[in-house]
């Protein structure tokens, strides 16, 4: 079975460079990913926030988050 990964973003030069890097190591044979940019997608923050994103990027692996670098703070994109 997969696992289910999901990486938010703002779409800042920092949080693109993190989504192209990450999609290159990630094995998508393995690991479903849905990449989410909040600032289009502004009904997806609540369930960032929930499952514990403070900053963007970070990536969701099976409802572990895994913060990369900084490009916001979440309370930024609201």
């Amino acid at each position: 079975m997969k696992s289910q990964a999901v990486f938010y973003h703002a779409g800042c030069p920092v949080c693109v460079a993190a989504e192209h890097q990450v999609l290159e190591l990630i094995d998508r044979n393995k690991v479903n990913v849905d990449v989410v940019h909040l600032g289009e997608a502004k009904n997806r923050l609540a369930a960032a926030k929930a499952v514990g994103v403070k900053s963007v990027p970070a990536l969701v692996v099976d409802g572990q988050v895994l913060h990369i670098n900084f490009g916001a703070a979440i309370e930024a994109l609201e």
